[in-house]
């Protein structure tokens, strides 16, 4: 299985693999976010980890909970807290849409991706449900047996030949 290229002038920071195997993704939203200097300088270097990245709804505005960025080593005049609660640049109808589904329907924001995309970061936030063992069950064996399958096709071909 070949990884997806991303389009033309989007840079991959951070990628959060562990939010598809725990939650149900219904639907993805790019947002914007408000940084300050060293923080963009560690992000243009890699580091930025979503492990436990969360997005909510605070007074109409949306923020983002439990990103890490490190701090950028040279940097000299501001030094950034690694864990801050940072705020995301959306569309007021879509803040409320979102505030809606997470009040009324049990959703949470999930942060998924971080990337550049013309030179300004972007976060990908999930609206999610969160998976019940019975889920992850079934999705590892649906998983095993679609590899099994192409498995098996590989070997007819191979006999083939």
């Amino acid at each position: 299985m070949t990884a997806k290229k991303p389009p033309e002038g989007v840079k991959l920071i951070s990628e959060n693999r562990r939010a598809l195997a725990r939650y149900t993704i219904d639907e993805r939203i790019e947002v914007g976010v408000v940084l300050v200097g060293s923080e963009v300088k560690s992000l243009r270097d890699g580091k930025m980890e979503l492990n436990d990245a969360y997005g909510f709804v605070q007074a109409g505005q949306l923020m983002l909970l439990n990103a890490y960025i490190p701090p950028y080593p040279f940097a000299t005049m501001i030094k950034h807290e690694e864990k801050r609660t940072r705020k995301l640049l959306a569309h007021r109808h879509e803040i409320d849409r979102l505030e809606g589904k997470i009040r009324q329907r049990g959703y949470t924001l999930v942060a998924l991706k971080a990337y550049f995309k013309d030179g300004r970061v972007k976060i990908e936030l999930g609206l999610a449900r969160g998976k019940d063992a019975v889920d992850r069950r079934e999705e590892i064996k649906k998983r095993e047996g679609d590899r099994e399958a192409r498995a098996a096709m590989t070997r007819h071909y191979k006999r083939e030949k």
